[in-house]
């Protein structure tokens, strides 16, 4: 597969993953103002971690695009 192409597509699969994660982000932002108002304190720090793994997750793929940006232009 030409380069341009397989660049397309990984960026393509990349801006669905990180679509996700937004969303899933903004589900547990939900949950956890949920569990804040109704004082459900053990709640929150599971709910944290768990959009701070999403966060990460987020962070690595960004490397991972400049990266593979970085190199494409190399060749």
């Amino acid at each position: 597969m030409a380069e341009p192409r397989r660049g397309t597509t990984l960026f393509t699969a990349l801006l669905i993953v990180v679509g996700t994660a937004v969303v899933m982000q903004l589900w547990l932002l939900t949950a956890a103002m949920d569990a804040l108002l109704a004082q459900e304190y053990g709640l929150l720090l599971p709910l944290t971690l768990g959009s701070f793994l999403l966060f990460a997750l987020n962070a690595a793929l960004l490397k991972f695009v400049f990266d593979f940006d970085r190199r494409v232009e190399q060749r």
